[in-house]
């Protein structure tokens, strides 16, 4: 009987053990759908070009080094709570319902041009939350979010180190720095507009109420981590070389935060090498280089858009700057093109996770939300710039 009892129980066990590992195979799965399918597209690209010595030139390491560096120094700001409580003190200067979205969304917009897109995400949708639910405001939570991520998406068009892939372009092709802002500032002051407007629009000015809970910041660290972020800051406009910041960053934070380091996003960072393996492959078959080729010679900026629709922004720039020098088009297609569809920007995922996480049963009218206003910006930063190219 005891040894049945035992049987039994070791049995249960074992089910508990299998449902908890497909649990978290499942939530890791869905975190981490980018970088997943990545893997895929490169391992399968390894069957046609075999691994060789070449593969080392796939990688732009600077690239690489700089967004470790930007993220470790950004999760450190984090866990002090540097951003929480400078967005907050913003927020509680205003008293209604539209002037917090705006500042809201005015925050998560700066953010972008400063600590990249999805971390900004991730920094600022805790607080957009926070504030429309202690003020009994909730009803404009998927707006509130949807305009934040179209705002982080928009917002780091202007700066090199604003989206990953702006990193990207701008260290493989050698953009100067000016002529890059110069660029993007046109599409850039149209998206402030629009952000602007729709905020005013679709938010009433109703009076609300902010708490504002007093948050003492540890002024060594902060002074120490945002020297660190400069550092990070000034290995992106090449005045000092690449390799620095990830040493000091990281023998800085090994002393004074290694749970930083462990907050880091890893997959973002994998993902990057994954996609520099699939289009670097790609860029050697034949084929694939012929009709990529031809398509980007019709038209960058309109196919280099449309591509981030289906396989999402940071891809589309790896993928297509192998074919391409027309890089001006190709940066703002892969830019403008980060909204629109829920994968063309990994900071959607991102946005939609979080909403999900509050309003679990939202996520139908959530996306049909996000649908409209995305596709209504997409139109009109695309109309936008296919005319200023024909002025041009």
């Amino acid at each position: 009987m005891k040894s049945k009892n035992e049987h039994i129980k070791k049995h249960a066990s074992f089910k508990e053990l299998m449902l908890a590992i497909r649990m978290r195979s499942v939530s890791f799965i869905k975190k981490n759908i980018v970088m997943l399918i990545a893997l895929t597209l490169a391992v399968v690209t390894c069957f046609f070009v075999p691994p060789d010595k070449s593969y080392l030139g796939y990688f732009d390491f600077k690239t690489l080094a700089c967004l470790f560096s930007v993220l470790a120094v950004v999760c450190a700001l984090k866990n002090i709570k540097f951003f929480y409580t400078l967005a907050k003190k913003i927020v509680t200067l205003f008293k209604t319902a539209r002037l917090s979205v705006l500042a809201l969304v005015y925050i998560t917009f700066i953010g972008s041009m400063l600590i990249a897109n999805d971390m900004a995400l991730l920094t600022f949708l805790p607080l957009g939350y926070l504030v429309l639910k202690t003020t009994g405001k909730e009803k404009y939570m998927a707006f509130t979010f949807i305009m934040q991520n179209i705002s982080a998406n928009l917002g780091g068009m202007l700066t090199p180190f604003g989206n990953p892939q702006n990193l990207y372009l701008y260290s493989k092709f050698e953009i100067n720095t000016l002529e890059f802002m110069w660029i993007m500032l046109p599409s850039f002051i149209l998206s402030i507009a629009l952000i602007t407007l729709a905020c005013i629009i679709f938010v009433r000015g109703e009076k609300l109420n902010v708490e504002n809970e007093p948050i003492k910041l540890p002024k060594v660290r902060t002074i120490i981590y945002l020297v660190l972020f400069a550092l990070a800051i000034v290995i992106v406009f090449k005045l000092i070389p690449y390799w620095i910041g990830p040493i000091v960053i990281l023998i800085a934070l090994l002393i004074m935060d290694r749970r930083a380091l462990l907050k880091v996003d890893y997959p973002l960072l994998l993902t990057f090498v994954f996609f520099f393996i699939f289009s670097g492959n790609m860029a050697r078959i034949d084929v694939v280089k012929e009709f990529f080729g031809f398509l980007l010679e019709k038209n960058t900026l309109v196919f280099s858009t449309l591509s981030c629709q289906v396989i999402s922004n940071v891809p589309s720039a790896i993928l297509l700057s192998q074919f391409t020098s027309n890089y001006r088009d190709l940066l703002l297609g892969v830019n403008i093109g980060g909204v629109g569809t829920l994968i063309s920007s990994l900071a959607s995922l991102i946005t939609l996770r979080e909403y999900l996480k509050e309003k679990p049963k939202g996520a139908l009218k959530y996306i049909l939300k996000f649908s409209a206003f995305n596709f209504a910006f997409l139109a009109i930063l695309l109309g936008f710039n296919l005319l200023w190219n024909l002025i041009l």
